[in-house]
């Protein structure tokens, strides 16, 4: 019958230790409580690798007293230096030098070398005696190497009904941090292990030990896959602390860091490289050293992998890459940040891995010249903004002797209008195409179109380039670029950590724990006598805007949003909770900007709100009572725009409201609570919401409130990066031949301008006048087009000249027509000019919203799938022409809206707050009432006196709007003096207090 005692567990753990990783089983008596060493193991190792050095420090000593005396020095030295430095740069004694341990080398043409590395001798102790105080106490296992302790476990067997939550709770309440061995910095890792799960810790601290899972990940999620002829956590002894992979570990990846907390105290922390991280840098690594350059890897690790410290030790390891012939593979390694001011936190931790100083260059300003003496002084990496990009290009071309890794550090700062513009001008060539839509934009969307220009001048992946693209959410072009193509045809990345594994393994919070979405309903009314005609899509959308930006609509939502944020997530967070409010556009971040201040004025909510956009938003653009006014994210917060971010940190500081800022890349554990009022959908939703997902230790859970989106739909915008994202096909090459035969049925061109085109283009001694010579007949031809045939053939080929250059480097072949098609049309587009109908804004100046009420629709947990998301390759070509937006009348285009709306849902009460809050509207906006209320003469008798002959205007207009509530307020007098009352006070409150502003 087979025994499941604890003890059984640890005796199957050692004896696989000795039998196939080669340790030495030492026992109790052999360990030195004093000194937390193995002496004579230490020694054993110092005589069979420096027998020299060591002879030279015995005739210093004397025989007698050679090892006390060494013992003593490096007992002190470990205590002051640590295990780790200690390890590292070896020890000094009397002029004499010993190195304590020797690492692997790169290659095996030093035997010396390899001689010394194959002596390190790594040793096991079971029921270890480590206290001086406490006698009996012992830890299960622990771990020497050359006699120097670097790993501790506890270890439990669920069969006894115990498990890792024992271990752990074992390590925290009855192991003391002040003992020698257990003291911060002497060992490198305490391990929690039951048969099952694995927990680890790099700093004992009593109580408040934090304990990280270090298990392999099961079905993408946490823990360990079932082994069924071996414990689930056999890994960690058969793998991790293997003899190499120790080695490995101790050389290029344990780091100390100083952190410093909320309070701004500084503690110091070693940094072990979790189990994905282990596995992601050492696979890249050992494939490029087989592969060699050339070659591309996607890396899909969620938010919550450590991304900066995977980057950190995949650059030091490439950068100190050698060949069979002890070459470097690698000259240079390039890492991209998507800041345009260098990411501080991801060179920092670059900078901190760096243990020979001057290894690493960060590149900042003075792009192309420091970049290119950067790389000709040799620095081995190198760290620029997506800005300076296009100079490392450059580069690349000019020096193809040299070869270079690319790192992508993928963060998806989004760009959007004209920051995108400006983007767009930096990291693109002036052949670029220059594209309509003003769609988001962000880094890897960057990336991918430079990697497309890059494969397109060379018509191949260069050679002389490896690029490693870290993504926590590819895209098909992403997948299919720097993806692992699989024998069915589909797309995967390289290495995965899933979004999954991150939120159940504790890393990142589940922001769809608490999802409430509204929907809005409301009914619009025509408030002229005519029925002038419109075009009805771009009406629709104009006067659904108008609906959702309107005063009263604004209003209400604050209204919902303040409370919600009062009542529920304030006190959050040990009280220090945040909440952001995501809206639409520039405009509607200052109009929530300033019912957010002005309804916390009047409540006396004791915190504060902050605003984000970028440029300026004209007064007229957010209401017409603001013409003339402009507002600006630094004019509105009453500091720089650059310092934003950090007043958020501060206390009074709650609420930040955003347009297209701080929706990617903005790190705030102390964000709860997210307020939705923009359509998200894709990769924009997951980066979005993802802004919540950082964890605190105080931090629980989530909330958003949706104003604007379905649960289902962000539903299905998550389950494509919950797990493992697969692009279902590559993309077919001889779309582009499709592409090509569309664009000549339109007649714009024939062979003969392509010829004529390519003639110059190509040569070496063509004219750039003659390149505009010969595109004008195609620009004459198309030019007598019907208007939307001009369209459609201008978008047509956009999308040819951005597929060619996205599939040129995925071909296997080289067409020499398509190329020079490509070229002749990439140039033409430019020339052709569309201007496209201006929106008929005035229409939203002719309607009235009679009624309006936010109604929540869905709240609660949105569970998301367990299978892989997949993604479609790119589109086939197809008609891209608007569908004809026909002219329509008023009175139809508001039937049809408030149709769709669900007007029907709408109830009396509904309709009486929305026509008494466009009364007050009306008398706010009212000249009479303004100057009356603004006069210093006035009293407020006096200005009540005008208010009245104003209330009495507007209430005959409601005659046509609304005649049940006009006889009511006429009819019943105790009900129009509690009305007349109630706006007068608003009206003359917000009247004055906009005065007094």
């Amino acid at each position: 019958m087979t025994d499941p005692a604890e003890e059984k567990f640890e005796t199957d753990i050692v004896e696989s230790l000795v039998r196939d990783q080669k340790y030495i089983q030492r026992a109790n008596q052999d360990y030195d409580k004093e000194l937390c060493l193995d002496a004579d193991m230490l020694f054993d190792f110092i005589r069979s690798t420096q027998s020299e050095e060591w002879q030279k420090l015995k005739a210093r000593h004397g025989d007698d007293r050679v090892k006390d005396k060494f013992l003593n020095r490096l007992t002190r030295v470990l205590q002051k230096q640590g295990t780790l430095d200690v390890l590292r740069k070896g020890v000094k004694d009397t002029g004499c030098h010993f190195d304590l341990i020797y690492f692997k080398p790169e290659t095996a043409l030093n035997e010396a070398h390899q001689k010394k590395y194959r002596n390190n001798r790594f040793s096991v102790i079971r029921q270890l005696h480590y206290s001086r105080k406490n006698p009996n106490k012992s830890i299960d296992l622990c771990l020497f190497i050359n006699g120097i302790p670097i790993i501790t476990s506890e270890l439990k067997d669920t069969l006894n009904g115990q498990d890792v939550d024992n271990a752990i709770k074992q390590y925290r309440t009855n192991r003391d941090p002040a003992e020698p061995l257990l003291q911060f910095g002497r060992c490198f890792g305490h391990f929690a292990v039951d048969p099952h799960l694995v927990y680890m810790t790099t700093k004992l601290q009593d109580e408040s030990t934090v304990f990280l899972p270090f298990n392999r990940g099961y079905q993408n999620g946490a823990g360990n896959p079932p082994m069924y002829d071996d414990y689930d956590t056999s890994y960690l002894w058969q793998e991790i602390w293997s003899k190499d992979l120790l080695l490995d570990i101790i050389q290029n990846f344990l780091q100390i860091v100083d952190k410093r907390d909320e309070q701004g105290n500084v503690s110091r922390q070693l940094i072990f490289p979790r189990y994905h991280q282990l596995g992601a840098v050492n696979l890249l690594v050992e494939n490029t050293r087989i592969n060699g350059v050339g070659r591309k890897y996607l890396i899909q690790h969620s938010a919550g992998s450590g991304k900066s410290n995977s980057i950190a030790w995949l650059c030091n390891k490439l950068a100190g890459l050698h060949d069979e012939n002890n070459e470097n593979i690698f000259d240079s390694i390039i890492v991209i940040t998507d800041r345009r001011v260098l990411d501080e936190q991801l060179r920092n931790t670059i900078m901190a891995h760096e243990q020979v100083r001057g290894t690493v260059e960060a590149i900042d300003r003075d792009k192309s010249k420091r970049l290119a003496e950067a790389i000709e002084a040799g620095k081995k990496i190198i760290i620029v903004t997506l800005q300076t990009f296009p100079f490392a290009i450059e580069l690349f071309h000019k020096t193809p002797g040299k070869r270079f890794a690319v790192v992508i550090d993928e963060a998806h700062s989004s760009q959007t209008g004209n920051t995108a513009r400006d983007v767009r001008k930096v990291l693109v060539t002036e052949d670029t195409v220059e594209y309509e839509d003003e769609q988001v934009r962000d880094v890897e969307d960057t990336i991918n179109e430079k990697m497309d220009e890059i494969t397109t001048d060379l018509k191949l992946q260069p050679k002389n380039i490896s690029f490693y693209a870290f993504t926590a959410t590819p895209k098909n072009k992403t997948m299919e670029m720097f993806g692992e193509e699989q024998a069915d045809g589909t797309f995967e990345p390289f290495h995965l950590y899933s979004m999954k594994q991150a939120i159940e393994e504790g890393f990142i919070m589940d922001v769809l724990q608490n999802y409430t979405t509204y929907t809005t309903y409301f009914e619009l009314m025509k408030s002229i006598e005519d029925d002038p005609r419109y075009q009805k899509m771009a009406a629709k959308s104009l006067l659904k805007n108008y609906v959702g930006s309107s005063e009263y609509a604004i209003r209400q939502k604050t209204e919902l949003m303040l409370n919600h944020f009062a009542t529920n997530t304030i006190n959050r967070i040990g009280g220090k909770a945040k909440a952001m409010l995501v809206t639409g556009s520039r405009a509607n971040a200052v109009r929530y900007e300033l019912e957010f201040k002005k309804q916390i004025a009047e409540k006396g909510y004791p915190f504060a709100v902050l605003v984000a956009f970028s440029g300026v938003v004209q007064g007229e653009d957010v209401y017409k009572k603001y013409t003339g006014k402009e507002f600006t994210e630094s004019g509105e917060n009453g500091f720089p725009d650059s310092q934003t971010a950090e007043k958020f940190n501060e206390d009074e500081y709650r609420i930040m409201i955003v347009a297209n800022k701080f929706q990617t890349g903005f790190d705030q554990p102390l964000l709860h609570t997210m307020y939705v009022d923009k359509k998200l959908g894709g990769v924009d939703a997951v980066q979005t919401l993802s802004r919540l997902n950082r964890i605190h230790p105080d931090k629980s859970d989530t909330m958003v409130l949706d104003f604007v989106n379905e649960a289902e739909k962000i539903k299905e915008s998550f389950e494509k990066y919950h797990v493992k994202t697969t692009l279902t096909e590559a993309t077919d090459p001889n779309k582009l031949y499709d592409y090509e035969n569309q664009l000549r049925d339109f007649g714009v061109f024939d062979d003969t301008d392509i010829n004529n085109f390519a003639a110059e283009y190509f040569s070496s001694k063509g004219k750039q006048a003659n390149l505009y010579t010969a595109l004008h007949q195609p620009i004459r031809r198309w030019g007598k087009l019907e208007e939307d045939e001009r369209r459609d053939f201008k978008k047509k080929m956009t999308v040819f000249v951005r597929q060619y250059a996205f599939l040129s480097q995925i071909i296997s072949f080289f067409d020499d027509e398509l190329e020079k098609f490509y070229q002749f049309s990439r140039f033409l587009i430019k020339e052709l000019h569309i201007e496209y109908d201006r929106l008929p804004k005035e229409v939203t100046d002719k309607v009235k919203m009679s009624s309006f009420r936010l109604q929540e629709t869905s709240n609660g947990q949105i569970y998301l799938s367990d299978d892989e998301g997949n993604l479609e390759p790119v589109p086939e070509p197809g008609a891209i022409m608007n569908p004809e937006d026909e002219m329509t009348p008023l009175s139809e285009i508001v039937k049809e809206i408030n149709e769709a709306s669900g007007a029907e849902m709408l109830t009396d009460e509904d309709k009486v707050a929305q026509v008494l809050g466009n009364m007050q509207s009306n008398m706010i906006a009212n000249q009479r009432m303004r100057q009356a209320s603004s006069s210093e003469v006035n009293e407020k008798k006096d200005v009540k006196l005008i208010y009245n002959e104003i209330f009495g205007e507007e209430l005959n207009k409601l005659i046509d709007v609304n005649f049940e509530l006009f006889s009511k307020i006429k009819n019943e007098e105790e009900f129009a003096e509690i009305i007349k009352e109630k706006l007068f006070n608003n009206v003359y409150r917000a009247i004055t207090e906009e005065d007094t502003a």
